[in-house]
This record gives C-alpha cells, sequence and structure tokens, in this order.
C-alpha cells in the first residue's frame, strides 16, 4: 500500500505538513499527484502569467521530488465534479491507502474536498488534511464570544499571541525507490515572454533566496519605504506566497530573526492581513462568491460605462500615477500595494464602476492573485467589506502621486511619453481641464472633485433609505 500526497497551492518540500506526515514511515512508498484544471482556472479568472508561474514551480517542485524518490503524477480533469471518480481511480490503480493534503479555503475548494472525502471515505480510503495556508488556522483567532473578528487591529493583536515559535518542518529524507514513473510536465505558454519569467524565477529555492535577500536589506527599513513604488523596497514574495512555493510560516520565522525594528514589525501587521482576509473568508463564505461583505451596499448603483472602464485597464485615465500602476501591471503581473489601493478606489469612487469589475480584472492579470486577498482588499477600497475604510475616505489620485512618487521616477518609467515632463505637472489637474502633459498621452477622463462629490451624495443617500 502507498501513500498519495495531492499537491494544489503548496509547491514546496520544505515546511509541507502533509508530504511530511505521508512520509512518516520509512518503509512506506509515496506518490505525488497535482491536478491541472483548466476549467476552474477560467472559473477563477487566474492570470495566465499565473498558470505560468505555476507550472515553472511545479518542473522545480518534480525535480526536489526526484530527490527524495517521489514521483509526481499529473492528471488533466475538465472540473471539480470530475475529480472524486478520479481520485478514486488513481487510489485503486495505484494501491494508495491514505491521501494527504493541504486545506484551501475557498468555497469551491471547500465543496470540492468534501465531495472527495465522502466518496473515499465510501471505499475505506483515509484521508489526512492539514492546515497551512496560514500562519494561524481559521478558528483559532475568536472573541470572548467565540465569534471570528469583523475588525483587523484585534483580530491582530490576539494573532500575535498565537504566532508559532517552532522552526519550520525540514523536507523528508529520500523515500525507498519507487516503481511508478513520473509523469511529463505540460509545455509552457509561448505567450508568455521570457523577460517575464526571468522577472520570476520559480520554486522554493528562488522564494527562500528571494526571502533572505529581503530580510538582510529592505526589512529593516520597510516601515518607511514600503509606500514609495519607486524603490525596491518591498518583498515581492506575493507570487510564492500564493502557489504555496513559500510557506507563510517560514517567512515570518525569517522575519522574526531579523534586527528588531519597525520594519520587521510592519512587514509581519502585512503577513497577519493576509491571514485575515483567509479568515473571514472561512467565516463568511459569501465574500468568495461576488456578494459584499455588508449586504446594505449591494443597493449602491453602480455605473454601467465600458469606455471608462477600458481606460482604467489600459493606464489611459489621464492620471499619471494610475496609469502608471495599471501599465505596471499589464507588463509584469504585479502591482506595487500601495498603488493598489490607489488604483482600485480610483476605478470605484472616481469612475464610481462596480468593484467587482476590478477584482476580476486583478485576478485576470495578477501573478499573485488570491481570492481571500484580493477581495478584502477591493471591498476595503469600496467601503463595502469587513473592517473597510470609511465611505468619505477617497483618495486625491493627484496627491497620492506627489506623496508617494514626487519626482515622477515611477510615473516615467512606466509612461515612456512623459518622461521629459516636468515633475510638478505630473501630481496636479492640467488647466484647463482639457490640456494634455503631452500629444500622445490623453487627458483626465474626470475631475477628481466633482466624482468625489457624486460619491458622498451616493453612500448617503444610501444611508437615509436604512
Amino acid at each position: 500500500m502507498r501513500h498519495l500526497v495531492w499537491f494544489r497551492n503548496d509547491l514546496r518540500t520544505h515546511d509541507q505538513p502533509a508530504l511530511v506526515a505521508a512520509c512518516q514511515s520509512t518503509q512506506q512508498e509515496v506518490l505525488a499527484l497535482y491536478l491541472l484544471n483548466p476549467e476552474a482556472d477560467t472559473q477563477h479568472d487566474t492570470a495566465d502569467v499565473r498558470t505560468d508561474f505555476d507550472r515553472r514551480t511545479l518542473a522545480q517542485l518534480q525535480l526536489a521530488l526526484q530527490q527524495l524518490g517521489i514521483p509526481l503524477l499529473l492528471r488533466a480533469v475538465n472540473g471539480d465534479l470530475q475529480i472524486p471518480g478520479l481520485l478514486l481511480e488513481l487510489c485503486r490503480h495505484y494501491s494508495i491507502s491514505t491521501v494527504f493534503f493541504n486545506r484551501e479555503h475557498g468555497p469551491d475548494e471547500q465543496r470540492r474536498d468534501q465531495r472527495v472525502t465522502d466518496l473515499l471515505h465510501q471505499h475505506a480510503i483515509k484521508l489526512q488534511y492539514y492546515e497551512e495556508a496560514c500562519i494561524v488556522a481559521p478558528g483559532r483567532v475568536e472573541r470572548e464570544t467565540g465569534q471570528p473578528y469583523k475588525v483587523f487591529t484585534p483580530f491582530k493583536k490576539k494573532w500575535l499571541t498565537l504566532l508559532p515559535t517552532q522552526a519550520p518542518l525540514p523536507a523528508p529524507h529520500r523515500r525507498p525507490a519507487s516503481l511508478v514513473t513520473a509523469d511529463s510536465l505540460p509545455p509552457l505558454n509561448p505567450q508568455i515572454a521570457a523577460s517575464l519569467r526571468q522577472l520570476w524565477p520559480a520554486g522554493e529555492l528562488s522564494a527562500i533566496q528571494r526571502l533572505e535577500d529581503f530580510c538582510h536589506g529592505p526589512l529593516s527599513e520597510y516601515d518607511r519605504t514600503r509606500d514609495i513604488p519607486a524603490a525596491e523596497a518591498t518583498s515581492q514574495l506575493s507570487p510564492y506566497l500564493a502557489n504555496g512555493s513559500l510557506s507563510s510560516r517560514t517567512a515570518l520565522l525569517h522575519a522574526q530573526a531579523a534586527t528588531p525594528g519597525k520594519g520587521k514589525d510592519t512587514w509581519i501587521s502585512e503577513l497577519a492581513w493576509r491571514d485575515f482576509f483567509r479568515h473571514v473568508l472561512v467565516a463568511w463564505p459569501e465574500v468568495g462568491k461576488h456578494r459584499a461583505f455588508q449586504p446594505h451596499t449591494e443597493a449602491l448603483k453602480w455605473s454601467d460605462d465600458p469606455v471608462r472602464f477600458e481606460r482604467w485597464c489600459r493606464g489611459t485615465t489621464g492620471f499619471p500615477i494610475v496609469d502608471a500602476a495599471m501599465r505596471q501591471l499589464l507588463a509584469t503581473g504585479w502591482m506595487h500595494n500601495r498603488l493598489r489601493m490607489v488604483t482600485a478606489m480610483f476605478l470605484v469612487k472616481d469612475a464610481w464602476i462596480d468593484w467587482r469589475w476590478g477584482e476580476r480584472w486583478f485576478m485576470q492579470h495578477l501573478i499573485d492573485g488570491e481570492l481571500a486577498a484580493n477581495n478584502g482588499n477591493w471591498q476595503w477600497c469600496a467601503s463595502t467589506g469587513v473592517d473597510a475604510v470609511p465611505y468619505f475616505r477617497i483618495f486625491n489620485p493627484w496627491t497620492q502621486g506627489q506623496r508617494f512618487d514626487p519626482e515622477g521616477l515611477f510615473i516615467k518609467k512606466w509612461i515612456p511619453e512623459l518622461r521629459h515632463c516636468d515633475a510638478r505637472l505630473l501630481h496636479q489637474p492640467p488647466h484647463p481641464a482639457t490640456a494634455r502633459l503631452h500629444p500622445e498621452y490623453p487627458s483626465p477622463m474626470l475631475l477628481h472633485e466633482q466624482a468625489r462629490i457624486r460619491t458622498l451624495a451616493s453612500f448617503k443617500a444610501l444611508g437615509q433609505r436604512l
């Protein structure tokens, strides 16, 4: 009898609870499995760049598993409903006694895993699952009443008291030689540029190297520099955390070992936010189904303006800081966190377009797209979610650019037609409003002050109807 480890968004061999548990017996053969599910990718708006990153990570994982004597099986399915039957078939074919996996927290994934559990249990096949996606597992950070937190600050205070102190799990030792042959990996997407792959080298070794470089460098100044998009001041570890080539616990313990300071504390808070949004998704799964956390905000009448939305998508709004950020996303599959807030709030509270349109666009283009964090941040900006920014707090895109990119370094990098423009002009509306900073750069598609007044009135009217 063999053990089977079902890999999902946990594509690593170190600090991998399901893998370590499956390898506890030194004599038991272990197989690994990864499912290719293009229908689920489409349903979840998975970005092409994320799929390519996962495929490249799989190649690194396969090499690491080979060193452990564990073959990696690849199977294609057409939707989640095929998975229970396929797993049963594999268990019978390879004489699998137990399936090991780490939990996923999305509503679709939880339904899938429950169907798998029900079917395999009917056939006396054991399942063992583990919590690894969060540093502190959902359900452990609760108020005294036993209810989950809706506000981040008290959540973080309790979360900090529950942090693990033990070292990450090592990779297991080499297994007995298996008679099963690993499957060939699928080809990579030829439309993904080589330069983008160089920007995001895949695999757990690349993730650990990036983590160590960050902890020995930018981390100490993170509290002061993290909001400056032109600086190389953030970890850029989010793609590795998203597909599990780096565990969040490993990231935490590396940070804790660094020199004490506000930079370290601020970055650990970002890890807490990541856990917080996952806990929210587990406690209120409706947020993962395109529903507002605050039900009364569903009554907001958003503008249905595809032209404005398209200009936002392509980085041609006429607001330099917004456009530079959107062009960075299109070119790299990633966007600086401060600018994710700036661009999201601009779409919702300036262009008055439904936050769900932006949420989907981000998922379709982000290499680090995750349901919980993406939804949580979009609803925060839209003032519809848990612990959301008050509706009357509306970022001014002009002053945001002035504050965080005063010399226009970031703007000029991503909008080359503005590279010779006076930096002061990049952070103020053109006068008259129809004037252009450059013949090839559009004039602003709206007036911020007018948009702000309309947004405030819409939220106030919503409150009066309750």
